[in-house]
C-alpha cells in the first residue's frame, strides 16, 4: 500500500475549511438576516397588493430567494457549495447593478422600492457590498482548501 493509498495521509493532504467559520459567519449572519428581511418584506407587500408593484415585489422574492440560497451554501460547506455560492453571488451582483441602474435610469417602472432599488440604498448599500465579500471569502476559501 503507498503513502496515496492510506486514507489518514489522504486526509492530511487536504485541509479543511468550512466556509461559515471564522469571517465566514459573519457572512452567514447577513445573509440570513437579509434572507429573513427580503422573505418578510415580500410576504408582506405580496398580500397587501401584488398588482400595485408586481415587478419590484418579484425581484424582492428572487432576491430573497438568492439570499437564501447562499446562506444554506455557505453553512452546508465543501466544494461543491462554495462553487454554488460564488456563482449565486455572481449573479447577486449582477442583479444589485442591473436593478439598480434600472431603478435610476426608469423609476416608473418601479412604483415601490426593491432590496436591490438604487443599489441597495434603502439597506445602507449592503445588498451591493455583500456579494463583493461573499466572492472575495469564497474565492479565499477555494486557495485555502485546494
Amino acid at each position: 500500500m503507498s503513502d496515496t493509498d492510506r486514507p489518514e495521509v489522504a486526509e492530511a493532504r487536504k485541509p479543511s475549511f468550512e466556509l461559515g467559520t471564522g469571517p465566514g459567519r459573519v457572512l452567514v449572519w447577513f445573509y440570513a438576516v437579509f434572507t429573513v428581511a427580503a422573505a418578510s418584506r415580500t410576504i408582506v407587500e405580496m398580500v397587501r397588493g401584488f398588482d400595485r408593484a408586481p415587478l419590484a415585489y418579484t425581484l424582492s422574492a428572487v432576491a430573497a430567494l438568492v439570499y437564501g440560497f447562499i446562506t444554506y451554501s455557505l453553512v452546508r460547506g465543501g466544494e461543491k457549495a462554495r462553487r454554488a455560492a460564488l456563482v449565486c453571488c455572481a449573479a447577486e451582483l449582477i442583479g444589485v447593478l442591473v436593478v439598480g441602474a434600472w431603478t435610476l435610469a426608469e423609476p416608473a417602472a418601479f412604483p415601490d422600492s426593491t432590496v436591490w432599488s438604487d443599489f441597495g440604498m434603502g439597506y445602507l448599500f449592503i445588498p451591493v457590498i455583500l456579494p463583493v465579500t461573499g466572492m472575495i471569502w469564497l474565492r479565499r476559501a477555494r486557495t485555502v482548501a485546494v
